[in-house]
């Protein structure tokens, strides 16, 4: 059996991630400050983001670098909707849900 290649499953879920936000390669390139050619290549396994890059994508998508490579963070996002639907809420979004849960006792 083959194993994937490190570059190729950073690149995969740097996809797995954006998709889950409903984010395309050209808002994450705006976002990210990333050519979108550059961050295509860099999914699709063909080029190898520095740590820097890797940090700049992970901003644009509002994770940490720590939820990027956590594996529990991985398997909650599958698993629980709630989890998912605030994944994909933008700051914004979170802070007002945030207000309004301080607000429930």
């Amino acid at each position: 059996m083959r194993q994937e290649s490190p570059v190729y499953q950073v690149g995969k879920r740097i996809t797995e991630f954006r998709e889950r936000k409903g984010i395309t390669v050209n808002k994450l390139a705006n976002l990210s400050g990333f050519s979108q050619s550059h961050i295509r290549d860099i999914e699709l396994g063909n080029k190898t983001p520095s740590v820097e890059t890797l940090y700049q994508i992970c901003t644009a998508l509002d994770i940490t670098l720590k939820d990027f490579f956590d594996d529990e963070s991985e398997n909650l996002l599958a698993s629980d909707p709630i989890v998912r639907r605030i994944y994909q809420m933008d700051e914004r979004q979170r802070k007002t849900l945030l207000a309004f849960l301080e607000t429930v006792e």
